[in-house]
């Protein structure tokens, strides 16, 4: 199996993976072309690399597609797991769409920016100064209700397994539980297998290969926040290891799958990224 990767970090380790700098792309079409698989290309490669290369790409279309924007994550949320999703308004940035979200969604609650992540882009919307400032910044609103947590759970997913889990707790600035704002990990509490079932259940019926999925727990029920396709691998010891052998183990039984000569009961070798 010869794989290329735009991403450095993420390939580091991983066999037979040449990396490629995204800026190269058309320098090397032809062993991108030839390549069995094409691991974390960049958002502006995807139509090339799928659609003209007929390249087989990891994480997945819906990991990119999904993951782009959070208008498009929470519709699917809401279809997949309506239970499991905080209510949500959208509306475009005008004078009237603001009001109507004003007149509905109680204060406090939260705002985002649909392209942002690792806790950037996040409001705490406790008064008309606070949703004028919001405003300012973006072309799309974005709330949902608050819900009353001071910690969240990452459960990262490879394929359609879960890699590991753990509770993120609150940051300096008391509203964020993301690692890059101040919050710290809780690695001793176990994740609630409610969550686990919801991540799996929204990974699998989703075709989302490649995530760390934030999920809030209120009164023992997973409510799902947002996935992000790209996400750190610090959270916990041995983390980054075990996250790039789940995804070599993934796309090696991708290829068997995909081999009409491979016996399907034929249990997978165990395989080893390099250290």
């Amino acid at each position: 199996m010869q794989c290329v990767s735009f991403d450095a970090f993420r390939a580091l380790g991983l066999p037979n993976t040449r990396y490629i700098k995204p800026e190269q792309l058309f320098r090397h079409k032809a062993e991108i072309a030839s390549a069995d698989w094409v691991l974390f290309p960049q958002y502006w490669q995807l139509g090339g690399v799928l659609f003209g290369l007929k390249g087989r790409i990891f994480p997945s279309l819906a990991s990119y597609f999904l993951g782009h924007d959070k208008v498009e994550m929470t519709r699917a949320f809401e279809l997949m797991a309506p239970a499991n999703t905080p209510w949500t308004l959208i509306e475009p940035n005008t004078d009237s769409g603001a009001e109507r979200i004003w007149s509905q969604m109680p204060v406090p609650f939260v705002a985002k920016l649909p392209k942002a992540s690792m806790g950037q882009g996040v409001w705490l919307i406790r008064d008309r100064q606070d949703w004028q400032a919001y405003r300012e910044s973006t072309d799309v609103l974005y709330v949902q209700e608050y819900l009353p947590i001071d910690r969240d759970l990452r459960i990262i997913v490879v394929g359609d397994q879960v890699v590991d889990g753990f509770w993120r707790l609150q940051g300096f600035d008391g509203f964020r539980n993301n690692l890059s704002q101040g919050g710290t990990v809780d690695s001793r509490t176990p994740v609630p297998q409610a969550a686990i079932e919801l991540v799996l259940n929204l990974a699998r019926s989703l075709d989302i290969n490649h995530a760390g999925f934030d999920i809030a727990m209120v009164d023992g029920h997973p409510w799902v926040l947002e996935f992000n396709r790209l996400f750190g691998n610090t959270g916990l010891p041995g983390l980054d290891m075990r996250v790039k052998q789940a995804i070599l183990n993934y796309l090696m039984a991708q290829e068997r799958t995909d081999d009409p000569d491979d016996d399907p009961n034929e249990p997978t070798p165990p395989l080893k990224v390099a250290v």
